[in-house]
Order: C-alpha cells, then sequence, then structure tokens
C-alpha cells in the first residue's frame, strides 16, 4: 500500500488513552505521545485492567501490581503523569452499557479534544485474531465518545456531559489514515515499551532492548513510505 498518509491534527491540548491493558500503547503509540507532550499537550491514560493475566510465570495476584508499576514509569518515560485504573478483570472484560457507562464518565471528567484507543477489529492485519479486551473497549470508547455529549444518556456522572471530543484516532489499524512524525519520540517509545520488562521477559527470551528496539523502530520505518520518509507512528482518524 503506498498511499500517503495524512498528519494528524495538532490544534488541541487535551487527550485521553483508553485501552484495556497495561503495554497496548506502548507497542507502537507512545513515540507519538511522547511528541505531543513535548509540544505542551496533556495526554492521560486510562486502563480498563491492571493486566494481571499478562505473565504466564506470574500469578495474577503478583502480576497486577508489577504491571502497574511497569505501566506507571513507562507513561512517565512519554511524558505522561495521570495513569488511571478501571480494575476490570484481565481477560474477561464484558462490552455493554456498565463499560459504556464508565468510559463516558472519564471522558466527561477529562474533556479531551483527542481520544485514542487500540485497534478494535476483529483481526490484525486479517491473520491473527483480535483479544476479546480489545475488541471489547474499542468497540465501547467508540460508543462512550457519543456517550459522554448527550445529557440524557449517563446522566447521573459527576462531570457534566462533554460534547468536545473533536476526533477519535484507533492506533494499531489496519486501514490508517493519518501518521505522526516521530523521529524526536522514537527514543522514548522503546524506552516505554522497554519499562514493561517484567512482561517482555516472560514474553521472550531475547534481549529485552534488542526486543523493544527492533519492534518500535521497525514499525516507525516501514510507515515512512506512506509519510514523506519519515519514521511514523500511524492511526485511523475519525472525525466528530
Amino acid at each position: 500500500m503506498t498511499d500517503q498518509l495524512e498528519p494528524m491534527p495538532d490544534d488541541w491540548q487535551r487527550a485521553l488513552a483508553i485501552v484495556a491493558h497495561p503495554d497496548d500503547l506502548e507497542y507502537g503509540c507512545a513515540s507519538a505521545v511522547a511528541v505531543w507532550t513535548d509540544a505542551g499537550r496533556t495526554v492521560s491514560y486510562l486502563l480498563a485492567t491492571r493486566g494481571e493475566a499478562g505473565i504466564d510465570t506470574l500469578e495474577p495476584a503478583k502480576a497486577g501490581p508489577v504491571r502497574e508499576r511497569e505501566q506507571r514509569a513507562s507513561a512517565a518515560v512519554a511524558g505522561v503523569t495521570g495513569v488511571e485504573f478501571l480494575d476490570h478483570t484481565d481477560g474477561v472484560i464484558e462490552y455493554g452499557v456498565a463499560l459504556r457507562r464508565e468510559l463516558a464518565a472519564a471522558i466527561r471528567r477529562h474533556r479531551p479534544e483527542l481520544v485514542i484507543t487500540l485497534n478494535y477489529e476483529d483481526t490484525w492485519g486479517g491473520t491473527y485474531w483480535n483479544t476479546p479486551d480489545h475488541r471489547a473497549v474499542g468497540r465501547a470508547v467508540m460508543d462512550a465518545v457519543g456517550d459522554a455529549g448527550n445529557r440524557w444518556i449517563f446522566p447521573d456522572t459527576e462531570a457534566a456531559p462533554w460534547n468536545g471530543v473533536r476526533w477519535i484516532a484507533v492506533a494499531g489499524s489496519d486501514e490508517p489514515t493519518h501518521a505522526v512524525d516521530v523521529t524526536d519520540g522514537l527514543e522514548r517509545g522503546v524506552r516505554s515499551l522497554l519499562e514493561h520488562r517484567a512482561y517482555i521477559e516472560a514474553l521472550t527470551g531475547e534481549d529485552p532492548e534488542t526486543y523493544a528496539r527492533t519492534l518500535i523502530e521497525g514499525f516507525a520505518r516501514e510507515q515512512a513510505e506512506r509519510f514523506g520518509g519519515r519514521p511514523a507512528v500511524t492511526f485511523r482518524l475519525f472525525s466528530r
């Protein structure tokens, strides 16, 4: 595919990234977040779980606190200080009204102009089956943005309705439309993923830094052909 990607909008100040697990944002998106925070924008993270089912060698009660610590450290590398967790059980998040309400309440509280989430389609690249958590959270995000702006839907949330979301950006999409030049954020993208050391060490026998650098730099350079030769993080952008 050689269709050129458009630059992501930059006339915004607040973004909220909503995903299912620790590390979901670090597999590519954190480099863009670092670029945005460097430019003075505020990006906050909201995670549905603590990723406690993500380390096969560590039982959930022990893995959850480890992964939370790694996520907070990882976010800090990208310039993010606001990290919240919703305490859903990793692996069995259910799409539905309750989840939409939680996410709408968070959007109303944070009042972002840009909302970021992760690929919620059935597959990655038409080859690898996506996880139930990614599908449930991503689709709930898409719906919750509209819910957040409607005062008749979930009228009992603490914060007032917010209809100021202008875009939803889906990271990891197989059909991206926009991109961010991450030349200045690529190194921090690598270091942000590397903060998930316990997860990476359980996932692969490869040296963690080699693993993180190969993955993050490789993906950004793959996208450069569609973005003027610049290393890029891609998104599918939906306008509101």
